[in-house]
């Protein structure tokens, strides 16, 4: 089984998701948490910038799972301040694994993605990463994220 696990702010992120689990026939987990962030302006920018600085891991309301049970994971994350976003650390933390295989991607609206990925990868060592994709605005231009999404997930199933 596989389980796509991922964060999404503005909706770009679960947008690319839902299509990936379409093509692989995944499991969707939307990480959900207490926390709020602020939505608009100067607020959302400082907040979310400074959550990841300081590293926060804010409480997940999901039901608890067992990752034991998942062959793959794709973990999805917007890019704060060219890093995963709190959640996705909370859910990294919450559920170390190893002996999996791996898919990153992230959506972003202007780089960071590099630095993205290897700071998830340091965080779950002793896994097999398979792929990586990121994707720019996907919301702005639908048709050919959710295109390059599919394209993806299908390389990724015959890894």
């Amino acid at each position: 089984m596989n389980l796509i696990v991922y964060y999404s702010f503005d909706g770009n992120t679960q947008m690319i998701a839902k299509a990936i689990a379409e093509t692989t026939g995944a499991e969707l987990l939307e990480l959900q948490t207490s926390k709020k962030y602020p939505t608009k302006g100067f607020w959302k920018y400082f907040w979310c910038g400074k959550s990841v600085v300081f590293g926060e891991k804010p409480a997940l309301t999901n039901e608890p799972i067992d990752v034991n049970q998942y062959e793959t994971i794709i973990i999805g994350t917007p890019i704060w301040a060219g890093s995963l976003t709190p959640p996705v650390n909370s859910f990294i933390h919450q559920y170390p694994f190893r002996g999996k295989r791996l898919a990153l991607f992230a959506s972003h609206s202007g780089g960071g993605t590099d630095k993205c990925f290897q700071k998830i990868k340091e965080k779950l060592p002793g896994n097999e990463i398979i792929g990586e994709m990121d994707f720019m605005n996907p919301r702005k231009n639908p048709q050919e994220s959710l295109k390059k999404a599919a394209d993806w997930a299908g390389t990724l199933m015959k890894i």
